[in-house]
């Protein structure tokens, strides 16, 4: 914040002198502490000098001080050498080096000449110290969503000043929560919120100058809630699952998994199965708890794990199994018949009282014919 070391207020420019008429205005007029203060009046310079001017200041305590008083030669009061400038063409004065003890009215009297009566006008000045130092300080810390209550009071350098809470860019209102208190100095939330995190900074100002603190953030401990699962719903046998498990809470909470409700040694916000069995398929349910405030919150998820009949290792070992048997059955099937062809006579046929060979398959029985005709061979 910067604050100007010089003010100039110009007081009425208004053309022309009527006798008994105010000759500077009424509003009441601000300046800085060590600034510069020009009354100016509204009177045209004259063909010749003023017979008279005279300056008087009543302060606070509503005592009257004659600042200057000019005819021949110029009377100055102690108090005010070489702080002040007198314009003797038109009665305006120039005050510097302004302290707090220069607010007050200040009021002047102009005898144009000795064939005019007097006239006078007069203003108040408000001298102000320009806002610096704005701070903000907070009543208390481990702040517990709900649970607790915060003070945060506002102090600064100045005078006259007003004070402006903001959250963020937003202004603070008063509400059933919320109370602004000692002329919006000190503000009061009882049962903080997560949302009353901030940032809060307090905005002072006065009519010559203005500063805004530094933010501040309150530590609010909330949660755990709002639990979240997020994985696969449905996976084949022998996959990885991988479940991920969130929620809100400051600070972090910790996890606890129950599968089936059998409660798991896995205290991650991560859960891993990496080969899955049909036995995993269920209602994964996962527990938040924040330390600090003792809150817990569930979240659930259901899984299923698919094609759990046979499994693919399962069904490959069977169709090997097949293999070989059938492989085994064929392969003794051959040794027979060759066995049989050296004993049965090379001419004529077969004997009629054989049975019929068969092979089962599992779905029906294929009969060989019951007569067989072998070539002569010599």
């Amino acid at each position: 914040m910067k604050t100007a070391a010089r003010s100039l207020i110009i007081l009425g420019v208004i053309s022309g002198l009527t006798s008994g008429a105010d000759i500077l205005p009424d509003e009441v007029l601000t300046a800085t502490v060590g600034g510069t203060v020009t009354f100016i009046t509204s009177v045209s310079p004259p063909v010749t000098p003023f017979v008279s001017v005279a300056w008087d200041f009543v302060n606070t305590n509503n005592v009257k001080v004659n600042i200057i008083t000019s005819t021949e030669s110029n009377n100055t009061a102690p108090e005010y050498e070489g702080r002040i400038t007198l314009l003797r063409s038109n009665g305006s004065l120039e005050l510097r080096n302004l302290t707090l003890n220069d607010s007050g009215q200040y009021i002047v009297s102009i005898i144009p000449d000795e064939q005019q009566q007097q006239t006078t006008g007069q203003t108040t000045l408000n001298v102000l110290v320009p806002v610096s130092s704005v701070t903000v300080t907070i009543s208390g810390t481990d702040l517990v969503e709900f649970n607790s209550f915060v003070s945060l009071s506002c102090s600064s350098s100045g005078s006259s000043l007003s004070f402006l809470w903001l959250n963020g860019s937003s202004v603070v209102t008063a509400t059933d929560r919320v109370q602004l208190l000692n002329l919006n100095r000190t503000i009061t939330i009882v049962s903080v919120s997560r949302y009353d995190q901030g940032p809060f900074s307090c905005r002072v100002s006065n009519a010559v100058s203005s500063g805004t603190s530094e933010p501040v953030k309150l530590s609010i401990s909330y949660g755990a809630d709002n639990v979240g699962i997020s994985g696969p719903g449905k996976l084949e046998v022998e996959q990885t699952l991988v479940l991920f498990c969130s929620a809100e809470s400051s600070p972090p909470a910790d996890y606890t998994w129950t599968v089936n409700g059998k409660e798991m040694l896995n205290h991650s916000a991560v859960f891993i199965k990496h080969v899955t069995q049909c036995s995993d398929s269920g209602t994964y349910v996962c527990q938040a708890r924040n330390q600090l405030t003792g809150r817990t919150s569930l979240g659930e998820h259901s899984v299923s794990v698919q094609a759990c009949g046979l499994s693919p290792g399962a069904i490959a070992g069977i169709v090997i199994a097949c293999v070989l048997v059938f492989g085994g059955v064929l392969a003794g099937g051959l040794y027979f018949w060759k066995n049989n062809s050296s004993m049965s006579p090379r001419f004529g046929r077969s004997n009629t009282s054989a049975q019929p060979q068969t092979c089962k398959t599992g779905q029906e029985e294929v009969y060989e014919n019951d007569s067989v005709i072998y070539e002569n061979t010599i």
